[in-house]
């Protein structure tokens, strides 16, 4: 596998797991209890491998649908952000306010969308950048 696979992996990785530690069981740890959603112990291992399996789809499927030869870096992360984090979105936010008994789901639904519209404003500029650089090294060199 090539290394901007791996940086890739690791750019949304090393992000996501302390931003997603420090937003729900610290920062905002008051406001989840308050929610009465989340159990008293949460089993972190559990969040830490959805994360581990959502860094290797992402870093797979990046180049495949940005490729760095074809599509700035810029346009391929709002793309990517666009793209992942209204998936993301979607498989996070939406099902779990419809299925779980919560305080408040207006309350929910603004926390998490917050959530992960920074994670991927976050995440995506690493990502694309990860495979640029990766592209960039492995492209042969030209001579003039």
């Amino acid at each position: 596998m090539r290394k901007s696979f791996w940086w890739a992996l690791l750019a949304y990785l090393v992000p996501t797991f302390p931003l997603g530690y420090f937003w729900h069981l610290v920062t905002f740890a008051d406001r989840y209890h308050r929610l009465e959603m989340y159990r008293d112990e949460v089993i972190i291992p559990l969040g830490l491998a959805s994360m581990v399996i959502q860094a290797l789809v992402f870093a797979w499927a990046y180049p495949r649908l940005f490729p760095a030869a074809r599509v700035p870096w810029q346009r391929g992360a709002l793309g990517f952000g666009c793209v992942f984090g209204v998936m993301a979105w979607s498989f996070v936010v939406l099902p779990v306010a419809a299925k779980y008994r919560m305080a408040s789901v207006q309350e929910f639904i603004l926390l998490e969308s917050c959530f992960t519209a920074l994670q991927f404003a976050i995440v995506s500029p690493l990502i694309a950048l990860a495979h640029r650089a990766g592209e960039r090294k492995s492209a042969p060199a030209v001579s003039t």
